[in-house]
């Protein structure tokens, strides 16, 4: 895994795709903001924020108000890595929210995918 390349990878680059993914699936933008204020204790404001400033994985992770005590509940795989087993910090929570986007697609249930 090129751990380098997601360390700068962009996160507004990449946001409109968990849109479109979720999307296509039935599901909202709305949704996937939930499941994003969930992991980083990140609010409206502040995600957009993080947005207009092109801020890069790495600065996002790091300025999240809060990661989620139950991520750590994020199980299975994702671009064939076990998210659990993910030695990097930030690699790992940034495969939690590919995996909590997936989960949205495959139409779970909110409730479930937010581990409540």
């Amino acid at each position: 895994m090129d751990n380098a390349r997601i360390y700068n990878m962009s996160f507004a680059g990449v946001y409109p795709m968990y849109i479109q993914k979720a999307e296509k699936k039935g599901r909202t933008k709305a949704e996937v903001d939930m499941l994003i204020f969930w992991l980083t204790g990140y609010d409206a404001q502040t995600l957009q924020q993080q947005i207009d400033r092109k801020t890069t994985f790495e600065t996002f992770f790091a300025e999240a108000p809060r990661i989620n005590p139950n991520a750590s509940k994020i199980t299975g795989v994702i671009c064939g890595y076990r998210v659990e087993e993910i030695d990097d910090k930030l690699v790992q929570q940034v495969r939690y929210l590919d995996k909590l986007v997936d989960e949205l697609a495959k139409g779970k249930a909110m409730e479930k995918i937010l581990r409540e």
